[in-house]
């Protein structure tokens, strides 16, 4: 799997890869991150732990993907300046400026919630448009789909993620980034 994503990154331009890990024990984490980073890395493509910000440095990851405005406050001083602090879980614009003022690398709008509900898509592109208006910290917009990504770009995203919409395509994933890639670079050319 490791070998096809890397080799899927060829398709588009990707900038991170957020790494949701499953429970297991320390050491077997650190393992697993330590195989995967180099084939992410040496595309210039940063690894992204989602809420582990304990093992970014011991792994080789790039950085880490808080859930809340409280474990970015409490990860940001273990990961700055070295790795990356990125905030999710951002429910308000009050979460988003909090998140910003904390230190965030980038905040990331529209991501589902643990059991997968995630804000109505016309909330998304509202708070997106929000903060390219006002803020310099870069904002990450979740497509749920690859058909929002346009919208996404459009309103304003410094990036946009795709997750499930790339991983479940019945193409596969090299087809579906590629689209992705391509959606992107019709909107606007945002990265």
């Amino acid at each position: 799997m490791v070998a096809d994503v890397a080799d899927a990154m060829a398709s588009a331009n990707v900038a991170a890869v957020l790494l949701r890990l499953a429970n297991a024990d320390e050491r077997s984490l650190i393992n697993l991150v330590k195989e995967i980073a180099p084939a992410v890395q040496r595309r210039d493509v940063a690894l992204i732990l989602a809420d582990r910000d304990d093992i970014v440095a011991r792994s080789g990851a790039d950085g880490a993907h808080l859930g809340n405005v409280e474990a970015l406050k409490e990860a940001v001083s273990r990961l700055k300046p070295k790795n990356i602090a990125g905030a999710g879980g951002l429910r308000t614009r009050h979460d988003a400026m909090e998140a910003g003022q904390a230190g965030a690398d980038y905040v990331m709008f529209g991501e589902p919630d643990a059991v997968g509900h995630r804000p109505a898509f016309e909330a998304v592109l509202d708070r997106v448009g929000w903060w390219a208006e006002v803020f310099e910290v870069p904002c990450v917009a979740y497509a749920a789909r690859l058909d929002e990504i346009p919208a996404l770009a459009g309103a304003g995203a410094d990036f946009v993620a795709v997750g499930e919409a790339v991983f479940d395509d019945p193409r596969g994933v090299r087809a579906a980034l590629a689209e992705a890639a391509a959606r992107l670079g019709g909107a606007g050319g945002a990265p």
